[in-house]
């Protein structure tokens, strides 16, 4: 499983991009100069028509810089979401915008620290020729100033629904929320009687947040080997330019057997990573499993790999000024985005048939 030429192309272009324009101001060549708020999106819908391992890649190397910029809430949930619901009335009104990236999805699903469709409570009702109105508070959405396209999830008589919900609305409020990991905005979206439209079909949201969460495992998958490779990286160099007792501290054996344990890691982390990315281009039916693996395996290669930098860079790697902190933070939330490593563990082992009872 290797990336393509024009895989590695993209690489190249997003990391010189990437190193070029700093923080938030890199979205907008990203999207216009590379295309990377469209990857997936349909050429129908004016996307580059692309396929996972194409988003594998890009999340790589926004890991590896810890971008903050919004490809996994707005190009991967979002973009997930509309298209997994298939509403073409929905899709041609919203992917073109969202593909260019003059426009920022979020999809609000998660509720009380779960993202299982079946821990939603929001409710949406119908009164008789009136539009859906939505109830319920939403946590863990992945924010950027000015959203354009919100979709919700909510539950009404038929199940599991998936929403638009204008933004600006009445009855809808954002509240920012501080994290531990700086680099990845959320908020949490409160809801009162919001006015919505219903997308795809009533009942069958359940299904469309099942795959949208396998895709997005897979894409966090990636952004998390890309930062733990870094992570790798930055403490090799450390261990061959930091002396101490007279040699550099990575020829003493205790540190070259560290730095070679993290190597496995991330190298483990990253076949599980493309597996699941493959596994949704060429086997989508494969595709749960493979992201629970890589969900599991990747989220723990990076809190590991992240840990070490932290201890083998010693002092410095506690202070306020290196990157240590940051990578370890967003090892955290990253570990927990979606559902923590036991949770997906659990999930594989319930799709593998070995749940006891």
């Amino acid at each position: 499983m290797r990336p393509t030429q024009e895989q590695e192309e993209l690489r190249t272009a997003v990391r010189a991009l990437l190193t070029q324009h700093q923080g938030q101001s890199a979205w907008t060549p990203l999207a216009t100069q590379i295309g990377a708020a469209g990857l997936t999106v349909p050429e129908e819908y004016g996307g580059a028509g692309g396929g996972v391992r194409d988003v594998h890649v890009l999340m790589e190397e926004l890991g590896r810089a810890l971008s903050p910029l919004p490809c996994l809430g707005s190009a991967v949930l979002t973009v997930g979401a509309l298209l997994a619901c298939a509403d073409k009335e929905a899709c041609g009104r919203l992917l073109p915008g969202l593909a260019e990236g003059a426009s920022v999805g979020a999809l609000a699903w998660a509720e009380q620290g779960s993202w299982d469709h079946e821990a939603i409570r929001a409710a949406a009702v119908r009164p008789s020729d009136g539009a859906w109105l939505i109830t319920g508070t939403k946590e863990h959405v992945l924010d950027w100033p000015g959203v354009d396209v919100l979709l919700v999830a909510a539950r009404t008589a038929h199940g599991v629904s998936l929403f638009e919900v204008p933004p600006g609305a009445a009855g809808v409020r954002r509240e920012p929320v501080v994290t531990m990991d700086g680099t990845r905005a959320q908020a949490r979206w409160v809801l009162d009687e919001a006015e919505g439209r219903l997308l795809g079909v009533d009942g069958d949201g359940g299904r469309y947040l099942d795959h949208v969460r396998d895709l997005a495992c897979t894409a966090l998958a990636a952004e998390q080997v890309g930062a733990a490779g870094r992570c790798l990286e930055l403490t090799v160099e450390y261990a061959r330019n930091r002396v101490q007792f007279g040699r550099p501290i990575g020829s003493f054996q205790a540190v070259k057997h560290r730095l070679a344990d993290a190597y496995v890691l991330v190298e483990s982390a990253r076949s599980a990573a493309l597996g699941a990315a493959f596994a949704a281009d060429e086997d989508p039916g494969a595709l749960p499993r493979a992201a629970a693996v890589a969900k599991s395996v990747c989220s723990e290669a990076f809190s590991a790999v992240a840990g070490e930098m932290i201890q083998l860079h010693g002092g410095i790697g506690i202070t306020w000024e290196h990157d240590a902190h940051r990578y370890f933070k967003r090892a955290h939330g990253s570990g927990e985005l979606f559902g923590p490593p036991a949770r997906h563990r659990a999930r594989l082992a319930a799709m593998l048939g070995l749940t006891t009872h």
